[in-house]
């Protein structure tokens, strides 16, 4: 019974949870500039928000594969993709350089305090959000494993047509 009663309450939290916006929390551009986390907004289009770090093997490999056909889905979806990292004082120096040498067009930010990363209940990386063209958060997956951007284009293809996820 307590299992039931822990069950439908994380399932609320979750249901609840997806249904919130983005926390008002500050990050930083590549070259330092604060940026509000409540000011990203894509026109009314979806959102993928991606939290990465320099040294996660897997998020590089996510972002890279992403990174590939990232101009189709910008122009068949009208997507837009805000990759977070959560490199601390140590290494976020090196989130420009690294984002800049793959050649990712992506807006990057660097949540160095993890404070975003706390906001949006982010255990492990990486951690993908979708958000409706509202700001809602509708779907959100965590790891990669190869062929996951399908996936990802899927809900995207279904957000943008203003279709539920499940």
């Amino acid at each position: 019974m307590k299992k039931l009663v822990l069950a439908a309450m994380v399932l609320f939290t979750a249901m609840s949870f997806a249904q919130n916006s983005l926390p008002k929390i500050q990050v930083t551009t590549t070259d330092g500039k604060a940026i509000n986390t409540s000011t990203f907004s894509n026109e009314g289009k979806p959102i993928v928000i991606s939290f990465w770090a320099t040294w996660c093997k897997p998020c590089m490999r996510e972002l890279d594969a992403i990174s590939e056909i990232y101009e189709d889905w910008q122009d068949e979806i009208g997507m837009k993709l805000i990759a977070v990292s959560i490199d601390d004082a140590r290494n976020s120096g090196k989130v420009g350089p690294l984002a800049t040498t793959k050649g990712w067009e992506y807006e990057i930010y660097i949540d160095e305090n993890q404070d975003f990363k706390r906001g949006m209940g982010v255990n492990n990386i990486p951690h993908t959000f979708v958000l409706d063209g509202n700001g809602n958060v509708v779907w959100q997956h965590t790891g990669y494993a190869l062929g996951d951007e399908d996936e990802l284009y899927e809900v995207l293809e279904k957000v943008a047509a203003g279709e539920s996820v499940e």
